[in-house]
């Protein structure tokens, strides 16, 4: 399956089966009353779709507790870019969430062993992040599959991001932005030392990627699923798991695949 598909055709839902998630700060819960005035809300499970009401950092929580229920999710930001979000317009809110468009997408898995010997998991919808856990710069082996494509980077760290993620970190640390229909994961460098001139490496969304810490006493790692951490690392697995999709509905004229093509455009002439 692709780790992006796109419907040609607009998403139709009832009105009466729509459930409400909502940030609690005032902008969001302000954004709430309006609606619930406007739409009979549902319960979760009876729910067709599920409207949540926040910023980037509450839709991915909210993705991850919810994903489960296979259920499409179309978001209204309260915070401040919202790359994940749609813009709230009282006046034809309506009508965007009747005509929006649904795309899938895969989230990253991440699967760690601890120095302690414990294994711990993670998904990641934007990015996972390796980073230095103390004053020492992270030692990293890095192999796709059974291909090594980094004997040892020194460096504050590295990441491995999504196409939907690869606007967010990734873009920060200086990494390729991703088309959604790309089937591409990037593996970007926070910071090198050693390999200066390493800038990292474009991978199929279908590769395994390990992360091996080189000196796990001396040089302690960390590793992030989106906002999820998992201290004192010793190997890190990441492979994009195509059983699991997020649904997510977007207005019509502000895609997901759109906000994308603008970033590019953006770094392209910056």
């Amino acid at each position: 399956m692709p780790f992006y598909e796109k419907k040609n055709f607009s998403y139709r839902f009832k009105m009466k089966k729509v459930h409400i998630i909502s940030d609690t700060n005032k902008k969001s819960l302000k954004i709430k009353n309006f609606l619930s005035n406007k739409i009979k809300s549902s319960s979760l499970k009876k729910s067709s779709l599920i409207i949540v009401i926040g910023g980037d950092g509450f839709m991915l929580q909210t993705l991850k507790k919810n994903y489960k229920l296979k259920k499409p999710f179309y978001g209204i930001n309260s915070g401040n870019y919202g790359f994940l979000m749609n813009r709230f317009n009282k006046d034809n809110t309506y009508k965007k969430i009747f005509h929006a468009k649904k795309i899938n997408i895969s989230p990253l898995t991440m699967n760690v062993k601890t120095k302690t010997g414990s294994t711990k998991k993670g998904i990641a919808i934007n990015e996972v992040s390796i980073l230095r856990q103390s004053r020492q710069a992270a030692s990293l082996e890095i192999n796709q599959g059974k291909k090594k494509i980094i004997k040892e980077l020194i460096s504050d760290g590295v990441l491995v991001s999504t196409p939907a993620g690869s606007t967010a970190y990734n873009l920060s640390v200086h990494g390729p932005i991703l088309s959604l229909n790309s089937k591409k994961l990037s593996i970007s460098p926070i910071s090198p030392f050693r390999p200066r001139r390493w800038k990292g490496k474009i991978v199929g969304d279908k590769t395994k990627i390990a992360i091996k810490n080189l000196n796990p006493k001396k040089r302690p790692i960390s590793a992030v699923a989106d906002n999820i951490e998992v201290r004192n690392a010793k190997k890190i697995i990441i492979k994009t798991n195509h059983r699991i999709k997020f649904n997510l509905l977007y207005d019509q004229n502000r895609s997901l695949q759109k906000k994308i093509k603008i970033e590019q455009l953006r770094k392209e002439t910056s």
